[in-house]
């Protein structure tokens, strides 16, 4: 006589549902459609990133902001290129560590996270952070959005029941096989207790009953994905990582907690006695939020699925790369075009971590150095294939260097001297742009393409470097020329050339450096007077504005209306 936990698969007819939406929700689908606004025909689809969804059994560090700051910088760039974009980012808040969590804080895991998650919403606020979708986990339309999915891969014959037995790692929310841990010694205690030979952390022994899915049967369509898309995993030492990972084999993976073991997450449909596994519930916010699984014909990409970049950090490149595509595959969904892992921020060479305490406050640092300040230092110098060291000293020398010495620094010389005016310049230069200065012509006319390309290669930081070296090589420029010196009525025409080119850079870097500093830069093209409409990446070309160069509010004298102070007004 079969179990009831047997029973809620076995003899089910495998169907082939139509598009996205499996028999037992059809009904609710034709009432959403009945309900939804009526797009009109030929919808582009909007450029879609998300970062991860952070887990609210602790408070955020500043990889968290590194990795929300990264994401803004993707959205912001292609809202620059005149786009409409859609960024997503939220809390993950299911699962045995939020379970656990909860409990030893003395609450109820809904009440633990209803209040655990607003740190995360509150950074990516003060992070400057332009999102469009929060998303929480705990939400109703998640859940029907997980039940949904597992429905449909239930009803194609993915899923199965088996008895699974292995190294369950708490922290790290996943099994490992036997080759992957180790015994480790906690030197502080001198306990000794096995451990994931990749992540360090704590893992033990669990035999239970649970559904799996067919992972192992995906491994050929996977290889095959992965060569005929080589960018999507960047940088490609992660994908080459990737692909050996997958050569080497797959297990089919459980996919669900008998809810004696873990009651706070996503009910299987049909038996109350299991949850179904964290990893699946935490991947499929990206559809939840492009309105899965309620698409509305002839403009299922609307909302943004499939998505155009996931930004990730490096310890989670096998959930997002391998497990994630393969559930899309099994469904015939689309799959994400790109997928950016970072690398991790380090305090004293060791990797920042919420488990282990190694953490640098995010508040902290934005309210001591100002949110533009470390948007700028996360942007320039964090890794995307090696870890960056993160040190206060650094980000003092970053920011007098190129923010207040550099940029700050030409913005001041150009605008708010006496000797000349910049409206007058923008006015009066009427020779052919390669006339001005062939060096700094070429360079400026080079940039936007340069820093597309960096950006299209999903390099923020290469591109911020870019733009930096322009506004270096015009301060240079500038002071080589000294038009503090051209003072006499003939010297009136090459001043104004002078000028109008050093105003040219900052209008031009200005308007790149939007995605990076959108606060700062906002005030920079104010102060430059540029209009409101001439901000786009098209804008970005050398003489193709003529209007601006009067100040759309007073500059100010002394300190006010200065773009980046000293660091002591922070304090």
């Amino acid at each position: 006589m079969r179990s009831r936990f047997a029973n809620a698969l076995v003899a089910r007819p495998i169907r082939q549902s139509r598009g996205w939406v499996c028999h037992e929700c059809r009904a609710r689908t034709r009432i959403r459609w009945q309900h939804s606004a009526v797009l009109p025909s030929g919808t582009e689809k909007p450029y879609y990133v998300t970062s991860p969804i952070f887990y609210v059994n602790a408070a955020p560090h500043v990889g968290h902001l590194y990795t929300l700051v990264l994401t803004d910088i993707l959205k912001r760039w292609h809202a620059l290129l005149g786009k409409k974009s859609i960024l997503c980012t939220g809390t993950d808040e299911h699962g045995m560590k939020i379970q656990r969590a909860a409990a030893k804080s003395g609450q109820d895991a809904r009440t633990f996270c209803d209040e655990s998650y607003k740190p995360f919403e509150t950074l990516a606020r003060e992070a400057q952070v332009d999102w469009d979708h929060f998303i929480r986990t705990s939400e109703p339309d998640h859940r029907f959005a997980v039940q949904h999915f597992w429905l449909m891969l239930r009803e194609r014959g993915w899923i199965y029941a088996s008895k699974h037995e292995g190294w369950y790692s708490v922290s790290d929310e996943t099994f490992y096989p036997e080759s992957g841990v180790q015994l480790a010694l906690d030197r502080a205690t001198g306990r000794k207790f096995m451990a994931s030979k990749e992540t360090g952390k704590e893992v033990e022994w669990t035999s239970e009953n649970n559904y799996h899915f067919r992972m192992s049967a995906l491994k050929d369509q996977l290889l095959k994905f992965y060569r005929e898309n080589p960018q999507f995993v960047v940088p490609h030492t992660r994908m080459k990582n990737l692909v050996k990972e997958v050569e080497a084999g797959l297990q089919d993976l459980s996919i669900s907690r008998p809810v004696d073991r873990l009651s706070w997450g996503i009910p299987v449909p049909d038996d109350a006695s299991q949850t179904i596994y964290v990893w699946l519930d935490a991947l499929i916010n990206y559809l939840t939020k492009a309105n899965y699984p309620f698409q509305i014909p002839g403009h299922e990409n609307s909302a943004g699925w499939p998505a155009d970049c996931h930004v990730i950090g490096k310890d989670i490149v096998r959930f997002h790369c391998i497990y994630w595509p393969a559930f899309l595959m099994a469904l015939d969904l689309p799959l994400p075009k790109q997928i950016l892992t970072h690398a991790h921020w380090t305090l004293g060479r060791e990797k920042m971590s919420k488990s282990t305490g190694v953490v640098v406050n995010p508040f902290f640092a934005i309210n001591r150095f100002g949110v533009d300040c470390m948007r700028y230092y996360l942007a320039l110098e964090g890794g995307i294939k090696d870890d960056a060291i993160y040190e206060n000293s650094f980000i003092i020398d970053r920011y007098k260097k190129g923010l207040q010495g550099g940029l700050g620094n030409l913005v001041s010389r150009v605008t708010r001297y006496k000797g000349w005016n910049v409206r007058q310049a923008v006015t009066n230069s009427h020779e052919p742009i390669g006339q001005l200065n062939e060096d700094m012509s070429s360079l400026l006319m080079a940039l936007p393409s340069e820093a597309s390309k960096a950006m299209d290669e999903l390099d923020p930081g290469k591109a911020l470097a870019q733009i930096m070296k322009i506004i270096y090589e015009t301060n240079a420029y500038f002071q080589l020329s000294a038009p503090w010196d051209l003072n006499k009525p003939e010297d009136k025409e090459r001043l104004d050339r002078i000028i109008y080119l050093c105003a040219e850079s900052i209008r031009i870097c200005g308007t790149l450096l939007q995605p990076f500093m959108p606060s700062k830069m906002k005030q920079l093209l104010d102060m430059l007077g540029v209009a409101d409409d001439a901000r786009l990446y098209s804008n970005a070309v050398l003489g193709s504005d003529r209007d601006y160069g009067e100040p759309k509010s007073p500059l100010g004298t002394g300190a006010q209306g200065v773009l980046f102070p000293p660091l002591s007004s922070h304090f």
